[in-house]
């Protein structure tokens, strides 16, 4: 089952440090390589920070949120989540932040008192994971994070409270649980029944308030999100960073959905929007939703954001201040690499071919969980092609497409339904909890 609340997946943070270059065939590649031949190595422009000061941004209970901690959670996020870096963004999205830290101290707060541990391993291995999932190297995180003036402690600390608060809830609120046949059963049910019925693939993301004093902030809060992502800002790098939903670690997405399995706010808005829009913040009982429509259909059918692709990812290493005569060899490289490829088979036998040359070892990945550039590069592709080729900090990169299998479910699996049934109740405990601990707290914002 699936048991984790808030992991937040960085799928996206590749995207974020370099351009993808359009086009599939040899030809397009030169192209390609062309610009990168008349550009130099993508550079990041330090975020600015809140405040130089080692001032107090809040404190909760015993516990001293400091302006540098806020300044680095807000370039974190800045380098993450595709929100432009403008004096202007940095203050509207920091109360969101400072909101954010404050959870993440009520939650540390509340593990220590549990006696929930967090190993070390297990935030390395979260840490190797997100690496990988970003189709980077743990030391490329490292880089990246340098580059962007962001403490590596400012992501461990994120990645060791997700962790605790998920074996916490898990621990406390999991045995609490029993998802019955029945329910199942009604579940499936309902879906035959509306088999006929237009269905949406969506995603979410939720902002939580506590109370109506706390509604108007986060109404607020949702609105300037969404600007930032009408003006370019990923929906999914977003939602991982702030959305509150167990969706969060999808980058929000909750697959496909009939109106009926939606809150009833906010199915009629979903209904009404076109395929790509995001909507406007929509109130709720006790939370404010921003979706984003990226499909939708009448009747049952293959998911194509479930299709398992299998990828290697390739690295022509080239430093990020290299003459031009060295990008321009690698570039010449990289176009005989892409002319040559046949097959994934052959892939570590060509390699050797090239100075420094990596490629990675074969991977499958399910399409819903790459980041946005990716996947529209990966749309158009098929077995047997080479993405096109990215510069980056570290050198020139590739894709190879090694392999795809579609979606061949109609229907979800019971296994499936009982998973999303756990995960939903599992969810209002945990921001149940999250409440109660904000109530008691003594919070203290400066």
């Amino acid at each position: 089952m699936l048991r984790y609340l808030r992991a937040r997946i960085l799928a996206g943070i590749s995207a974020a440090c370099v351009a993808v270059l359009l086009g599939l065939s040899p030809a397009h590649a030169e192209d390609a390589l062309q610009s990168l031949i008349n550009s130099s190595a993508p550079t990041e422009a330090a975020p600015k920070p809140v405040d130089s000061s080692q001032g107090i941004a809040a404190v909760v209970n015993d516990k001293i949120i400091s302006r540098y901690d806020l300044e680095q959670r807000l370039k974190l996020i800045m380098a993450t989540s595709g929100i432009p870096n403008t004096p202007e963004n940095i203050s509207r999205i920091e109360p969101q932040v400072l909101r954010a830290l404050i959870d993440e101290a009520l939650e540390m707060q509340e593990a220590k008192r549990l006696d929930v541990k967090v190993d070390k391993k297990d935030v390395d291995a979260e840490f190797d994971s997100i690496a990988k999932r970003a189709n980077m190297s743990p030391a490329q995180i490292d880089e990246y994070l340098k580059v962007n003036g962001v403490s590596k402690s400012s992501l461990i600390d994120q990645i060791t409270a997700d962790i605790a608060w998920n074996k916490l809830v898990g621990q406390q609120f999991g045995s609490l649980i029993s998802v019955g046949e029945g329910e199942v059963d009604d579940v499936m049910q309902r879906l035959k029944e509306e088999s006929d019925q237009p269905r949406f693939l969506v995603s979410e993301i939720l902002l939580t308030f506590d109370n109506p004093a706390q509604e108007q902030e986060m109404v607020s809060g949702a609105q300037r999100l969404v600007d930032q992502m009408r003006q370019g800002a990923p929906f999914a790098a977003v939602a991982r960073q702030f959305s509150q939903s167990p969706s969060a670690a999808n980058g929000g997405d909750i697959g496909w959905v009939h109106a009926s399995q939606l809150p009833s706010e906010v199915a009629p808005v979903v209904q009404k929007m076109d395929i790509g829009t995001i909507s406007d913040p929509i109130k709720t009982l006790n939370g404010v939703y921003v979706l984003q429509l990226r499909n939708k259909q009448t009747g049952l059918g293959p998911d194509p954001m479930r299709d398992q692709w299998v990828l290697s990812h390739i690295l022509l290493p080239l430093s990020a201040n290299a003459p031009a005569a060295a990008v321009e060899r690698r570039a010449t490289e990289t176009t005989k690499f892409v002319k040559e490829f046949k097959s994934c088979d052959g892939l570590q036998e060509q390699i050797k071919g090239y100075l420094g040359g990596v490629a990675g070892a074969q991977q499958t990945v399910t399409f819903g969980e790459l980041d946005a550039k990716l996947r529209s590069a990966l749309s158009k592709a098929k077995p047997g092609e080479i993405l096109p080729p990215i510069r980056s900090a570290q050198g020139i990169e590739m894709v190879a497409v090694c392999g795809h299998k579609a979606d061949d479910t109609a229907m979800p699996t019971r296994d499936t339904i009982e998973d999303n049934l756990f995960s939903q109740q599992l969810s209002m405990m945990a921001r149940r909890h999250l409440r109660d601990l904000r109530r008691d707290a003594v919070i203290e914002v400066r």
